[in-house]
Formats: C-alpha cells, structure tokens, sequence
C-alpha cells in the first residue's frame, strides 16, 4: 500500500536531525504548525526527517528555533 511506499522510499532518501532549541511561543502561529509538522513536540527533542524540498521550507520557516545536523 501507500504506506509502504513510502517507507521503502524514505530508506533510500537522505536525512537530517532537527533539534528544537526554542519555544514556539511568542512567534507566529504558523511556525508552531511548522514544529509540528516536522514532528517536534519539546525543547532539545531531535526527529529525524527525510531532506525533500516539503521538508526544508519547513525548516526555513522556524531555522531561528532549531538546530540542523545534515
């Protein structure tokens, strides 16, 4: 199915580590979306999330509350 296309498909794509380093509160509301679509929750949590074009903006839109390890 779908979700194991997409599986299959993130194994062989290339990754990077985000950390959050800083509260979304404060900010703009979209940013906090932004948290929480790259999958972070809490201060200093790491995801590791597939490097697509989808993921990057992103990061772009809250690079002042993380950290990037490629």
């Amino acid at each position: 199915g779908p979700r194991l296309i997409l599986a299959v498909r993130e194994r062989t794509m290339k990754s990077v580590k985000i950390t959050q380093l800083r509260s979304s509160i404060g900010f703009d509301k979209k940013q906090a979306l932004a948290l929480q679509g790259l999958g972070l929750r809490r201060i200093r949590q790491t995801v590791e999330v597939v490097d697509t074009p989808e993921t990057r903006g992103l990061i772009l839109k809250v690079r002042h509350l993380v950290r990037v390890d490629e």
